[in-house]
């Protein structure tokens, strides 16, 4: 009955420091994404300073119009 409570005991402990992990864990994981979110606006908002005008997205790949008039095809 002894031997039973100390491994009930032990294992207790064992499982309250596994949530400790990964409650550190999840803690960590947010300011990373905190952190990536930051430097997602950051480079969004350089993007458009460098062209205001605000055309981004709009290009397609293979677009046959552009590369005629690029001079490609």
């Amino acid at each position: 009955m002894i031997l039973d409570d100390i491994y009930r005991v032990y294992w207790m402990l064992r499982s309250h420091g596994e949530q400790k992990r990964a409650w550190r864990d999840a803690a960590q994981a947010r300011i990373a994404r905190d952190r990536a979110e930051a430097q997602a606006a950051a480079r969004l908002q350089d993007m458009l300073n460098a062209n205001p005008s605000g055309a981004l997205g709009k290009a397609t790949v293979n677009d046959s119009k552009a590369l005629k008039k690029g001079g490609l095809l």
